[in-house]
């Protein structure tokens, strides 16, 4: 069999001469950087055709649902998102109604509006004293398909952001007794397979469609996703047409090589070396860090929330409630001071995400970095006020309507009662705190101001200054 990333070592050396695109001509002086040129072609000869794969990619992408044990699996060179806009759009009819959790990320609500969808949410429930979203209750989308028979489809992430996972095989035998499909966003779950240290995949627990970012905690290129097929219930020809829309029509080479290379040192006695070390590395770590006396290492039994049905102890979470700093001057210390980058910083936690390419060095630095730390940091009283941010929010139109619809920028303060025609969210992750359609509500306009007091990353609002919001004019609430 031939492998696709080996097919583009071998052409990078050969003396083939592109009078093709791209325009560098695989010459590495043609930039005034170093780049991967000499691999980097378009769709010519004997290297396949990602819209119409039927040789090596065809090949890649087989052997990606083989280790998997799907039916089918589509590679995506436009990440997570074009994956999901795909899934989305190939199992509810446009203007048809779908379930959803409402802690997605925006892809999805992009999805929605591209389709002039009508969403029923799911609210997860929340550890309001952790600042953490919980899981998704099978009772509550049972109850919600009951009431809303014309679903076509639920959407669900899982694990979360933050490493958290739902009952997702009672939630699917809940979906099929409704004869609908179970889209599963578990982009940040793609690692699950290869090793039992981890969660189950929503692949092997009932789920119709899943989406995964190999590059968010395999060792693949940024922007490498699949979108796995895993029943008969989704029309695969529908997933095919979607993902050439969603899909640019030139995919890198690169990328796809970068996805083929990853499966092949997974799926062999390497890969699983490499996970068979990490994992003990990754236990070692999680039980020194508990060791800490002000910063908390948030583990499964720490989290106050229903619907948690798993946890995925890859995701290095450092809680700062009751202590004297707050998420973002902790991911502040640890990048100005130790040179850690972290993924994510929330008001009251830290996101570290571990994975099969980390480092016993770069474990250990972060260990020592926390324990220091966690030294300076004294104990404090934990303000009784919670603060719950993502409050469920009323919608009066749908986010197509809203966003269509002519709008006026009102200051933050004055927009209470109207309703939104933008997005706003902390990025990352992505979710959105309102949505197009959503009424603005007093709880939001504080949470912004509370966010932006922390130095938190707000993304969305076409105002980058946070100060106002675009709001429909012609609103169906009375001012």
């Amino acid at each position: 069999m031939d492998r696709l990333y080996k097919k583009l070592e071998e052409y990078g050396k050969s003396d083939y001469y592109p009078f093709h695109m791209p325009g560098h001509k695989r010459n590495m002086d043609s930039s005034a950087a170093s780049f991967p040129f000499d691999r980097d072609i378009t769709e010519i000869h004997g290297f396949d055709n990602l819209h119409h794969a039927e040789g090596v990619i065809r090949d890649a992408q087989e052997y990606a649902a083989q280790i998997y044990g799907t039916q089918r699996c589509f590679f995506s060179v436009n990440g997570s998102t074009a994956a999901l806009l795909a899934a989305i759009s190939a199992c509810v009819d446009k203007g048809g109604k779908i379930l959803m959790a409402r802690n997605c990320h925006k892809a999805v609500y992009h999805g929605l509006y591209i389709r002039d969808l009508h969403p029923i949410y799911i609210y997860p429930h929340e550890d309001s004293g952790l600042g953490i979203n919980g899981g998704i209750s099978p009772s509550r989308v049972e109850r919600y398909l009951e009431e809303n028979q014309d679903i076509q489809a639920v959407l669900i992430t899982s694990p979360t952001y933050d490493g958290v996972v739902s009952d997702v095989k009672s939630i699917a035998r809940s979906v099929h007794k409704y004869g609908i499909p179970l889209i599963v966003d578990e982009a940040h779950g793609a690692h699950f397979h290869f090793s039992d240290y981890f969660p189950v995949s929503a692949a092997e627990l009932g789920a119709d469609l899943v989406v995964q970012s190999f590059h968010k905690t395999l060792p693949a290129l940024t922007q490498t996703a699949v979108l796995h097929v895993c029943s008969d219930r989704v029309n695969v020809g529908k997933i095919k047409r979607f993902m050439g829309i969603y899909q640019t029509s030139s995919p890198s080479y690169i990328l796809m090589a970068s996805m083929d290379a990853c499966m092949d040192r997974m799926n062999h006695t390497t890969g699983k070396k490499m996970f068979a070390e990490f994992t003990s590395q990754l236990e070692e770590t999680r039980q020194r860090l508990m060791k800490c006396g002000h910063i908390k290492l948030i583990t499964l039994e720490m989290i106050n929330s229903t619907g948690v049905y798993d946890f995925d102890r890859s995701k290095l979470l450092f809680s700062t409630v009751g202590t004297s700093i707050n998420g973002t001057e902790l991911h502040r210390r640890l990048r100005n001071e130790f040179h850690i980058e972290m993924e994510m910083e929330a008001e009251k936690y830290v996101l570290g995400i571990a994975s099969v390419g980390d480092t016993k060095e770069g474990l250990d630095r972060l260990c020592k970095a926390i324990e220091y730390i966690d030294t300076q940091v004294e104990t404090v009283q934990e303000k009784t006020e919670k603060n719950v941010s993502y409050a469920k929010m009323k919608a009066f139109m749908t986010i197509s309507q809203a966003m269509d619809a002519p709008q006026k920028r009102v200051y933050l303060e004055e927009s209470v009662g109207k309703i939104s025609g933008e997005f706003a969210y902390l990025y990352p992750p992505g979710i959105p705190v309102i949505v197009p359609g959503e009424q603005i509500t007093g709880q939001f306009v504080r949470n912004m101001r509370r966010y932006m007091e922390q130095g938190l990353e707000l993304q969305g609002l076409s105002d980058s200054s946070n100060e106002t919001i675009c709001a429909v004019i012609d609103s169906p609430v009375k001012e």
